[in-house]
């Protein structure tokens, strides 16, 4: 099975860090707590303390390495490009091996591990869903009726959809003979919670004339079990994941998900060779359009009288892959939009994975820096690029109490791509 470094293995990239604090300016968690330990050059010092024998990992010290959102903007604004981000996800590796994964980590990582126990919780959770959550406000998801681990009763959660996306369809979908085979990595929220954001792919992939894959035996990323700290497991599925998406020899394989993204490009990419290979194939669905030639196609829709005002939201996880144009250039070549900037647009919503679990009071606090970029936009829609952005900025929305509804990209040009096919 293949395997992610050690701590130990970051020593020479531990001394580049001159601590010089850069990155205090940029670490959303820090500007919030205000605390030295939660930064960058705080957890590398950390991290330092730790391999020299100088610390025991206490819960001061787990909870310290906890507050991370995985970001990425401390390692990108770090005059020496220090991978703290890698840093961290080592240190919690670490961790797991020496105290265990807490109980929620070790739910998430051994139910992602098994899709069949996945598919079953899934359809528990749907036919009980009555009587567990409750529908606040109309339309904006669920909340829990009854206190739960982990779960704050005031979260937003997208409900289960009736039918997962990859058994909706065949595995192969026939397009043009002569146009490329593109393997679409479906990733959990779109294939059980969102699959609107699935059809909506296969929407702009079939306007191109793609043939199309959805590999059946494809799972989770495995980035939040590797976030949990669950080095093993998150290997694991990402071996499966190499398997299943390099069966068919696809010429492209294209994510919706800014998370799985990065998962597949970059934190797998370390694993070996096989990983590195398939992670030079994988593309933002957002990217691959647009090299594709789909704006062009979708600037010359009617135009629309009274196009709607929409704003976008960066999720962290493209623009730390400088990916975060090509979502705004395809949106503001719809007929339906009229494309308005919104302040804070590249903040973090928040979610982080596992963060806003651990440290909800820390998400809501950035939410609300999001929740004013969307109030003085002006707009009626928010757009983004993730299905995890999309749960946490419609959790943001509803506790301001504002009436916008947060989709994806994607679900705006299916829109205006079928309404033209009517006309």
């Amino acid at each position: 099975m293949s395997k992610h470094q050690e701590i130990e293995d970051y020593r020479q990239q531990l001394r580049e860090c001159v601590k010089c604090g850069t990155c205090r300016a940029h670490c959303p968690v820090f500007k919030q707590v205000q605390s030295e330990a939660v930064v960058a050059r705080g957890k590398i010092s950390l991290a330092e303390a730790l391999l020299d024998n100088k610390i025991d990992l206490d819960q001061r010290i787990i909870s310290d390495i906890s507050q991370c959102l995985a970001c990425g903007r401390c390692v990108k604004n770090c005059p020496n490009q220090v991978p703290t981000d890698e840093i961290i996800l080592a240190l919690r590796r670490r961790i797991a091996q020496k105290k265990g994964l807490t109980l929620f980590g070790r739910g998430v990582s051994t139910v992602l591990q098994h899709p069949r126990l996945m598919s079953l919780l899934t359809r528990l959770g749907r036919a009980f869903s009555w009587l567990v959550f409750r529908k606040v406000p109309k339309g904006s998801g669920l909340r829990l009726r009854f206190p739960s681990p982990y779960i704050s009763r005031d979260r937003t959660i997208p409900p289960i959809a009736p039918q997962a996306f990859r058994q909706r369809h065949p595995e192969f979908i026939a397009g043009e003979p002569n146009k490329p085979l593109v393997t679409f990595f479906t990733g959990c929220m779109i294939n059980y919670m969102m699959p609107e954001i699935g059809e909506s792919v296969l929407t702009a992939l079939k306007e191109l004339g793609m043939n199309i894959l959805i590999p059946k035996d494809q799972g989770c990323c495995g980035l939040p079990a590797l976030c949990a700290g669950d080095g093993p497991g998150a290997a694991r599925l990402a071996d499966r994941n190499l398997e299943a998406l390099t069966a068919h020899k696809a010429d492209y394989i294209v994510t919706a998900c800014a998370s799985c993204h990065s998962g597949l490009t970059k934190h797998f990419r370390e694993l070996g060779p096989d990983h590195a290979q398939m992670a030079g194939k994988v593309l933002d669905i957002h990217e691959f359009l647009y090299q594709q030639g789909l704006e062009e196609k979708l600037r010359s829709l009617p135009r629309q009288d009274n196009p709607r005002p929409v704003t976008y939201h960066i999720p962290c996880h493209l623009r730390k892959d400088d990916l975060k144009e090509t979502p705004r250039k395809l949106l503001s070549a719809l007929p339906s939009v009229r494309l308005v900037d919104m302040k804070h647009a590249g903040a973090c919503c928040g979610l982080g994975g596992t963060f806003s679990v651990y440290h909800y009071d820390i998400s809501k606090q950035l939410g609300n820096i999001k929740a004013e970029g969307i109030r003085d936009s002006g707009a009626e829609v928010v757009a983004t690029a993730c299905p995890g952005c999309i749960m946490q900025l419609q959790d943001t929305i509803n506790h301001a109490g504002l009436p916008q509804q947060v989709c994806h990209v994607l679900e705006m040009i299916a829109t205006d791509l079928q309404n033209a096919q009517k006309s």
